[in-house]
């Protein structure tokens, strides 16, 4: 054979790959919308800084490779995420960074000139973009909006917001390995629950965000740590009082309701709230000063006399679990604080720590959660 007909059939055998590399995609996005791309998108505008969170499982070698631009927040709501992310990938500093949609500080002249394939959003931010008709006027520069969801309804959108972003960034087999490690670390949970037949589920109440501002309290009611906590084996006391996912209910409320434990979600707010009274809990916290800021404020007139302040059943943690793909880790750490009895060989510590060995490209650091009982950690 000579060396052209030799060249001739490496051709022929490449060109397959060529073509199939090449093909159009279509993914059907969160809402049901279809999205056809031209292939894996190679550029990507992240609608949220902390999708990073989800990018990071799908491209552990560099989960900024594709990002082309993305929204200013996960430096001022998750600072000690940024930094670590920075220290292994410094370049994610040279990454055009844009506002909200939800303030209208979003740029369309901006994403047009960063060449996008498409855009992540979260399903939160459809209300703004259906109001400025952003997704008619980004198809018409040719930039398809694509919808994901791990905040409203995250145990009912995660595995499939993971399938959606897997096939956008030709990571499907990634996204199926991650979705079957969610699902199996979900099941170590709600399989226990769910064989109980006469479960005392202890009531909790979830304050969100405690500490960020001097008003009390915001609140789960039907859906996200709501949720985390029904599936952990207890009773969400604010679900009565709020007919959404999120909304405020009284400090009179809590002391009528006389809760049996207290979750206060936390993080290091110090760019909105310099100095806060927040629970600065995440990777690599101090976890004394954590306990401290929590012991602080249970002292304030809502908690004071409460049973669960009584009782020493006061807990914080990390409030980023409420909007990303690492939701079961919350879930098993609640199901270890209600039902220490059930669970004794569960280790949410132990899980995380896999979650990074096995999906992440950071490594873990201690931090996420505290209690005012230290021998609860």
């Amino acid at each position: 054979m000579t060396l052209k007909q030799m060249l001739g059939l490496t051709a022929l055998a490449v060109l397959p790959a060529i073509q199939a590399a090449a093909d159009p995609i279509t993914v059907t996005d969160i809402v049901g919308r279809e999205v056809t791309l031209d292939g894996p998108a190679d550029r990507v505008i992240l609608g949220e800084g902390r999708q990073i969170f989800f990018a990071a499982v799908l491209d552990g070698d560099d989960p900024f490779k594709r990002v082309v631009g993305w929204r200013d927040d996960l430096l001022q709501a998750a600072p000690e995420s940024y930094e670590m992310y920075a220290e292994k990938f410094p370049q994610l500093t040279d990454i055009p960074t844009f506002g909200g949609f939800k303030d209208g500080t979003f740029d369309i002249e901006q994403a047009v000139s960063l060449q996008p394939d498409v855009m992540i959003l979260n399903l939160e931010a459809k209300a703004a973009t259906d109001e400025a008709g952003y997704e008619e006027k980004l198809a018409k520069v040719g930039i398809p909006i694509v919808y994901v969801d791990f905040r409203e309804k995250p145990f009912e959108h995660t595995a499939q917001s993971m399938q959606i972003i897997g096939e956008l960034f030709g990571k499907e087999e990634r996204a199926a390995e991650f979705n079957a490690f969610y699902d199996a670390q979900m099941a170590r949970v709600t399989d226990v629950i769910g064989a109980q037949e006469d479960l005392d589920r202890p009531l909790v109440f979830v304050e969100r965000a405690g500490g960020y501002s001097e008003d009390c309290c915001m609140s789960f009611g039907h859906g996200n740590f709501g949720t985390y906590v029904e599936l952990a084996g207890g009773e969400n006391m604010a679900k009565p009082f709020i007919p959404g996912t999120f909304g405020t209910i009284n400090a009179e409320q809590v002391i009528a309701s006389d809760p049996d434990q207290i979750v206060v979600t936390g993080g290091n707010w110090d760019a909105y709230v310099p100095g806060g009274a927040w629970i600065g809990v995440g990777p690599g916290s101090d976890e004394a000063e954590a306990r401290a800021k929590l012991a602080a404020l249970m002292e304030r007139p809502g908690f004071t006399g409460v049973k669960a302040v009584e009782d020493g059943q006061v807990h914080a943690i990390w409030h980023q679990f409420y909007n990303n793909p690492y939701s079961f880790i919350a879930v098993q750490r609640l199901a270890t604080w209600l039902h220490p009895d059930l669970f004794p060989d569960l280790d949410p510590e132990a899980t995380l720590v896999e979650l990074h060995e096995r999906f992440l490209p950071v490594d873990y650091r201690p931090g996420y959660w505290v209690s005012l009982d230290a021998s609860t950690n």
